[in-house]
C-alpha cells in the first residue's frame, strides 16, 4: 500500500514538472528520507520514504532522526541513519538519470552527524567512499542505468554510521550527454576514445557566467547554476553582460535542456573596451580531485557582437590551448546570438588539485580583442575501477545472504594466496631497499645521473660526503644543515618561495649559505629539486648562483647555495624598504643578469632555457653583482635541427612570454621576453602585476610599452632616477626592452644582442661626448656594424672595431668580470665610427 501511495505522489510531482518545464522526466523520485510526512524545497515536493518502506532493504535498524527545534517541512531537518549496510531500491526506466544526495550534518541525541563516515555506491559505480559531511552539501551524479532498478547502497566505514537527508532520482534526456560527435581531448591529438554512455559523472562545478544563481525550479532539468564571480582570479579584468531576450535556440544545436535561456543570455566578457592593445586572459580557478578525467561543457552565445564574424578568441585549460580563433557565429549556421555548447575532455591532473580555465583574444581581428563565456559545467568522470571517489571500497548491490556467502567462500580461498603473494613482494622489496641502503642510495628518491655520474645518498646517515661533479657539489648531511641554520630557526628566515622557505646559515668552515628547504605541501617538488641540482652542477659562471650542496635525508628536499648578501633585485626596487639603486647600479645589474642568461643560452653543447626569469630570481652579492638563481623550471633547449621545444607552459604571471603561452613552444626568446619585463621593472620600480592600480596600469609591460611608443617613457620612471639618467642612455635602454617584448620570438633580439646594447647604454650614461647631438642613440639591434649585429650562437666569436683580436665565446666567463667600456669606447667616440 505504501508503494502505491508513493507512485501516486510521484505522478503528481511529474505532472507539476510538466506544467513548469518543457521536458517531462519518465522517472521523478524526490524522497524525503526519515520523515513521517512530505516536505518541500523551492516549490518541489519531496515524498516521505515512510510511505514506501519497501524501498529500503536493510538487516539493520533504521533510525529516524529529527531536529525538533526546526520546521519539519524542510528536507534538511530529518535524516535516515544506518548503523549497517542498507540500500534504497528504486524502479526506473533504463537510461541516464540525475542522482542527487542531500546531506546536512545536524546532531540528534547520540548521533554526531558530522562524525559519520561512509560510502555510497550503485550497482556499477562507487559514488562516495570514506565520506564525511562537514556542512550542508548536495552531491549530484549522472548515471546511465542499464537495469530496471537503481540500487543505492550506504555502507558505514570502520564502525561508524551512514545517513542521508533526501534523494533525487530523475530521468534526463538521452541526448544530454552523447558521444556523437565525440568530445575533443585537451592537449591530445584527437577525439575522446570510448563511449560516454558507460561513464558515470559527478558534477563538480556548474556556473552561470556573468549571471546570478539559477535554482532548480527555473531549469528544465532541475539543475543549479552558481555565479562565477567567486572563481575569477582577477575580477578587474572581466565584466558581465546580460541580454537574455537576444538568445536564439537554433534547431539542431543547443536547447533549453542543454542550458536555460538565463545562462545563454548572460556572459563574462573581457574588460578590454575594444582596445586593440588589450592583450590579457580572463582566468577562473576550480578545485578538482587529481587522478580523474574531467568532462567540460562550455556554453557560448555571442550576445556582445553587433555583427557576424566580429568576435574571435582563444580558450585555454591549464595553460593548454584548447580552442583557437573561436568564431561563434560560424558554429551556429551564421546566426548571431545562437546558443551553442562545446564538449571537451581534460586528462587526469596527476598532482594538482586546481584546474584553470582562461579565455583571451585571438591574433585574428586584433582591432577588437575580446572573449566571452556564458556557462561552464565541470564533471568528474569515473576511473577504470568505476569509482568517482578515491578509496578501496568496491561497488556492490544489496547485502543478500547469497552474496555474503559467496564473499566468504572467495575470501577464504583467495585470502591465503594473496597473503603469501604479499609477503613475497614485501620480502623482495625489503631486500632491494636494504641493498640500496648499502649502496648508498637515498631512501627518499632514486639516484639520477649528472654528466654520466650517478647522484644519490652515500652512507645511510649521510656522514660521508661524495663528490657529485668536479665542481665540488656535495650531498650535505641533514644534521649539518640543521646545525648551519640553528635547527631552521625562524629568525633566520630570509624569504619564502614556491618551493619553500629560505634560511640564512653558516657551515662549520665558516661559509655563509642560503638554505632552501622544500615544503611538502608545495606545488613544486621532486622534479624541480632534481632539475636544480642537474642544472647547477653543469654550470659555473660568476653571474649564476653557485650550488654548494643538497640534502635528501628524512624525506627532506634541501638545496644549499652561496649566500647573497644583498638579497633580490626585486627587494631593492619596491616593497621591502631596502635602499634604492642608482641608475649605474641598475644598468650593471641588468648587464650581469644578461651575461648569466647569455651563458645559459650559448655556453654548453645544448642551450638551457631558464623559464622563470624575474627580478625575484636575480640575486645580489655584497658588491651588488647580479647572479641568476632558481633553475627548478629550467629546460634544455632545442636540438640544432629544431626551432623549439614543445612543453607545458610554466613560469611566473606577468613575465610569461605570450607566444609561449599561446603555442606551448619554448625557445630562448621566451627568456628574452621575460628579461624585457625585468628591464621595465628595473626602470619603473613597481610590480609587474598590480591589481590595485587602474585597469590600464595593472600590467607593467603593457603600460610601459604604451608610454614608450608615445616617446614619453621618462614620465613613468622611478622618481629617484629622474634627472639622473642621460636621455640617450634611457633611450637605448628603453629601445632594448621594447625589442625584447616583441609579440613574436623571431622579432626579439638574442641575449647576446641584449647584452651588447645594455653595455652601450651604460657607456652612454658614463661618456661625455663632444660635438655630438643628444639624440645620437641609434638602435644597435638593427644598426650595429655587421660583425656585431651577427653575434649569435652560430658565430662563436665577435669582431670589434678598433680591437686587436677576437673575443672567443668560450672565454665569456673571463669577460664577465671586466667592464666592457673599452670595447664600446670605439663605438661612442666620433673617431671610432
Amino acid at each position: 500500500m505504501g508503494g502505491e501511495k508513493l507512485v501516486t505522489l510521484v505522478l503528481v510531482s511529474c505532472l507539476f514538472c510538466t506544467c513548469c518545464h518543457g521536458f517531462t522526466p519518465q522517472d521523478n523520485y524526490l524522497i524525503n528520507c526519515g520523515s513521517p510526512s512530505n516536505s518541500s524545497l523551492m516549490d518541489r515536493v519531496f515524498m516521505s520514504d515512510k510511505l514506501a518502506s519497501n524501498l529500503l532493504s536493510s538487516d539493520n535498524q533504521e533510525i529516524l532522526a529529527s531536529q525538533s527545534s526546526s520546521s519539519s517541512s524542510d528536507i534538511y531537518q530529518t535524516a535516515r541513519v544506518f548503523t549497517g549496510v542498507a540500500s534504497y531500491k528504486i524502479s526506473v526506466a533504463r537510461g541516464r538519470h540525475w542522482v542527487r544526495l542531500h546531506f546536512n550534518p545536524f546532531n540528534y541525541q547520540t548521533y554526531q552527524m558530522g562524525s559519520a563516515k561512509f560510502a555510497v555506491s550503485s550497482q556499477t559505480h562507487v559514488l562516495l567512499s570514506d565520506f564525511t559531511v562537514k556542512s550542508r552539501d548536495v552531491k549530484e551524479y549522472s548515471l546511465n542505468v542499464e537495469t530496471d532498478d537503481l540500487v543505492l547502497t550506504f555502507t558505514p566505514s570502520g564502525g561508524s554510521f551512514a545517513f542521508v537527508n533526501a534523494i533525487e532520482v530523475i530521468s534526463v534526456p538521452a541526448s544530454l550527454i552523447t558521444s556523437s560527435p565525440p568530445p575533443r581531448v585537451v592537449g591530445g591529438s584527437g577525439a575522446f576514445q570510448g563511449s560516454l554512455s558507460s561513464h558515470a559523472f559527478e558534477t563538480i562545478h556548474r556556473l552561470n557566467m556573468g549571471g546570478s544563481l539559477v535554482t532548480p525550479n527555473n531549469d528544465t532539468l532541475t539543475r543549479t547554476w552558481q555565479p562565477d564571480s567567486g572563481f575569477l582570479l582577477e575580477k578587474n579584468l572581466a565584466k558581465t553582460v546580460s541580454k537574455i531576450p537576444t538568445v536564439n535556440f537554433v534547431p539542431g544545436y543547443a536547447t533549453e535542456e542543454t542550458a536555460p535561456k538565463t545562462v545563454y543570455g548572460t556572459c563574462t566578457e573581457m574588460n578590454s573596451d575594444q582596445n586593440p592593445n588589450a592583450i590579457f586572459n580572463v582566468t577562473w580557478a576550480f578545485d578538482v580531485d587529481p587522478g580523474f578525467q574531467y568532462f567540460l561543457r562550455f556554453h557560448f552565445c555571442d550576445i556582445v557582437s553587433l555583427s557576424l564574424n566580429q568576435l574571435y578568441f582563444n580558450l585555454y585549460i591549464d595553460s593548454m590551448l584548447a580552442v583557437t580563433d573561436l568564431d561563434l557565429s560560424t558554429y551556429v549556421d551564421n546566426t548571431l546570438a545562437g546558443a551553442y555548447s562545446m564538449d571537451l575532455v581534460m586528462p587526469s591532473p596527476k598532482s594538482s588539485n586546481k584546474m584553470r580555465v582562461s579565455i583571451g583574444p585571438s591574433t585574428v581581428h586584433t582591432d577588437y580583442p575580446n572573449a566571452i563565456v556564458n556557462g561552464l559545467e565541470i564533471m568528474k568522470m569515473n576511473n577504470s575501477r568505476g569509482q568517482l571517489s578515491d578509496g578501496a571500497f568496491l561497488p556492490g548491490g544489496g547485502p543478500s545472504t547469497k552474496q555474503k556467502n559467496v564473499g566468504l567462500i572467495v575470501g577464504a580461498t583467495v585470502g591465503p594466496l594473496l597473503a603469501l603473494a604479499l609477503l613475497g613482494v614485501c620480502f623482495v622489496f625489503f631486500c632491494k631497499k636494504r641493498k640500496l641502503g648499502q649502496d648508498g642510495y637515498s631512501k627518499t628518491w632514486m639516484p639520477f645521473s649528472i654528466n654520466g655520474t650517478s647522484v644519490g645518498s652515500k652512507g645511510s646517515r649521510g656522514t660521508t660526503l661524495t663528490s657529485i661533479t668536479t665542481n665540488a657539489n656535495y650531498r650535505i648531511p641533514f644534521a649539518a644543515v640543521k646545525d648551519a641554520t640553528n635547527n631552521f630557526d625562524e629568525s633566520r628566515n630570509i624569504g619564502v618561495g614556491g618551493f619553500g622557505k629560505v634560511y640564512k646559515g653558516e657551515l662549520n668552515d665558516g661559509t655563509r649559505v642560503a638554505v632552501k628547504r622544500g615544503n611538502p605541501k608545495s606545488q613544486q617538488g621532486l622534479a624541480e629539486f632534481r632539475t636544480e641540482i642537474e642544472m647547477l652542477s653543469q654550470f659555473r659562471h660568476r653571474h649564476l648562483v653557485s650550488l654548494i650542496g643538497y640534502c635528501d635525508e628524512n624525506n627532506e628536499m634541501i638545496l644549499v647555495y652561496e649566500y647573497m648578501e644583498n638579497g633580490t633585485v626585486k627587494g631593492h626596487l619596491y616593497g621591502s624598504g631596502l635602499p634604492s639603486l642608482t641608475w649605474k647600479q641598475r644598468l650593471e645589474i641588468c648587464i650581469g643578469a644578461a651575461r648569466g642568461l647569455h651563458y645559459l643560452h650559448t655556453g654548453d653543447s645544448k642551450p638551457v632555457i631558464h623559464r622563470d626569469v624575474k627580478s625575484a630570481n636575480i640575486l645580489l652579492d655584497e658588491n651588488f653583482m647580479a647572479k641568476v638563481a632558481d633553475f627548478g623550471l629550467s629546460k634544455t633547449g632545442p636540438e640544432l635541427d629544431q626551432t623549439h621545444v614543445s612543453t607545458a607552459v610554466k613560469g611566473s604571471f606577468g613575465y610569461l612570454d605570450p607566444e609561449y603561452f599561446r603555442r606551448q613552444q619554448l625557445t630562448e626568446k621566451s627568456d628574452v621576453y621575460s628579461f624585457g619585463v625585468v628591464l621595465f621593472e628595473v626602470l619603473c620600480a613597481r610590480p609587474v602585476i598590480d591589481p590595485t592600480l587602474p585597469r590600464e596600469m595593472v600590467n607593467l609591460a603593457e603600460w610601459a610599452m604604451k608610454w614608450q611608443k608615445k616617446g614619453l617613457l621618462d614620465q613613468i620612471i622611478d622618481q629617484s632616477l629622474r634627472g639622473n639618467i642621460r636621455p640617450d642612455s634611457l633611450r637605448k635602454f628603453a629601445e632594448t626592452a621594447e625589442k625584447c617584448l616583441a609579440d613574436y620570438g623571431v622579432d626579439r633580439p638574442s641575449m647576446g644582442d641584449v647584452l651588447w646594447n645594455l653595455e652601450y647604454a651604460l657607456q652612454l650614461q658614463e661618456a661625455v661626448v663632444d660635438g655630438e647631438p643628444e639624440d645620437n642613440s641609434t638602435n644597435m639591434i638593427g644598426d650595429l656594424p655587421p660583425q656585431i649585429n651577427n653575434f649569435s650562437q652560430g658565430d662563436t666569436s665577435v669582431n670589434v672595431p678598433g680591437t686587436a683580436g677576437r673575443f672567443e665565446e668560450s672565454s665569456i666567463d673571463d669577460l664577465s668580470g671586466v667592464s666592457m667600456s673599452k670595447v664600446f669606447s670605439q663605438l661612442v667616440k666620433s673617431e671610432g665610427r
